[in-house]
């Protein structure tokens, strides 16, 4: 068959030994449908794809089309990679929330920086959180169709007015009703509060604190993290940093909230994100405060885990070495938030061997503002600027959270090469477990 319109979905990779390469698809080729049915996105496809018999609909670059039948596992996958991940355009967040990082970003960066996205698909496909705002019904319905979980929702509050006026669309409180929705479908949800001081907290946080426990269990949790404020904050909504009582009242609040829901349906539910206990002056809860760290991209629970993984790798180190000498240098540069228990880590390891040197810095975020401590966050010539003339040992440790997904190049473009020139020193990227830490460290010991 011959067909000159250009459509479908455009392939760039087939696996290797895959059922595709059997089949004789290959990169350009584009998927055209499955079982007669268009394929709109991502979504679609994987709902398509789990049967044990489908018929694909194939066209070539030369526009000869190929219908191809296929026979396999019910959860066999095809080897098929498309040049666009989601089989769609992304959508774009449509609000104008008072509190979005993206808005308090300085001009001049690169411009996937300053793309706001509120695509559902983006939720479960790498855990973004959506407002709701930006979902149609068909869309809904889909996701019951297909039972896509779990959907992560940033509710911010479940007070409908306040909603709208936090997110600047007249339609945000009643998104909420979508909740409702998924919630009387089984779909798994985890929520987000953003907290703003004068805003949504206080006795508006315990109303949304509250009206949220009416979705247990199939809103299995919810975090309650302080909103982020950079210094480039000209022209938009006044908001004030929280102090150390106004983070001690937020614990308090939640805690209080822990114990009742604990004992009412085994879980802790709602979760103070780490900045609070460092600005409160407050231990980390336990590891088994966190209900299985459901909601560690949002900082909640990272420090702990941290501290756990470091103590479980150090005592298996603690047995194998026996105090053995060492007599490397190197050095770790982290953010604000991290540092004390950075510091107490590299303190234990050079207890334990002596001779080994670990200079550990506090990096200050000049960039956005020393407000801004956490790790990822930081940027190059930041880094650069606070370690020029230090001592750095053979080797920095950086944690990984704070490069560009898949590359080696922080948010302000200064890449991993051009921070070895200018400092004179390997920089060993760190991913963020307490293992890959003292893994890191003893390299080459």
């Amino acid at each position: 068959m011959k067909n000159s319109k250009q459509k479908g979905h455009l392939i760039s990779k087939v696996l290797p030994g895959s059922i595709a390469m059997e089949l004789e698809i290959e990169a350009g080729d584009r998927l055209l449908s499955i079982n007669d049915e268009e394929i709109r996105d991502i979504f679609d496809y994987q709902y398509q794809v789990e049967s044990e018999y489908l018929e694909m609909l194939i066209e070539k670059p030369d526009k000869e089309q190929w219908l191809l039948e296929v026979e396999k596992e019910e959860d066999e996958d095809l080897g098929i990679v498309f040049e666009n991940g989601l089989m769609d355009d992304y959508r774009t967040c449509r609000n104008k929330c008072i509190f979005c990082f993206i808005d308090q970003m300085p001009k001049g960066m690169r411009d996937t920086l300053y793309f706001k996205d509120d695509d559902s698909r983006l939720s479960f496909l790498q855990g973004n959180y959506v407002t709701l705002t930006n979902m149609s019904d068909y869309d809904i319905e889909r996701i019951i169709k297909y039972r896509l979980a779990p959907i992560n929702i940033s509710f911010q509050t479940m007070n409908p007015a306040l909603r709208c006026k936090m997110l600047n669309n007249r339609f945000a409180g009643e998104a909420l009703k979508k909740a409702d929705r998924l919630f009387e479908a089984g779909i798994t949800m985890n929520g987000q509060i953003v907290l703003c001081k004068g805003v949504n907290d206080g006795e508006e946080l315990r109303y949304s604190i509250r009206k949220l426990t009416e979705y247990l269990p199939v809103l299995e949790s919810v975090s309650v993290v302080p909103v982020g404020l950079s210094r480039y904050r000209e022209g938009l909504y006044p908001l004030e940093p929280f102090t150390a009582d106004d983070a001690e009242n937020v614990l308090e609040m939640i805690h209080e909230f822990q114990k009742e829901i604990y004992a009412r349906h085994g879980t802790h539910f709602v979760h103070a994100s780490d900045e609070w206990y460092l600005l409160a002056g407050r231990e980390l809860p336990p590891d088994d405060n966190y209900d299985g760290y459901l909601q560690l991209e949002n900082g909640v629970g990272m420090l702990r885990l941290l501290l756990d993984e470091f103590e479980e790798a150090y005592e298996g180190l603690k047995k194998e070495l026996k105090r053995k000498e060492s007599d490397k240098a190197l050095s770790i540069a982290t953010g604000a938030l991290a540092y004390p228990y950075i510091l107490e880590m590299s303190e234990k390891l050079m207890a334990l061997l002596p001779g080994l040197t670990i200079h550990v810095y506090e990096i200050i975020n000049h960039f956005f503002g020393e407000m801004i401590t956490v790790a990822g966050l930081l940027t190059g010539h930041d880094i650069i600027s606070q370690l020029k003339e230090k001592p750095l040992g053979e080797r920095l440790l950086l944690s990984q959270s704070m490069l560009r997904s898949g590359e080696e190049v922080f948010l302000d473009d200064v890449t991993v090469a051009e921070m070895e020139k200018t400092l004179q020193v390997k920089v060993d990227i760190v991913k963020s477990s307490g293992y890959d830490f003292v893994e890191a460290v003893l390299q080459d010991r």
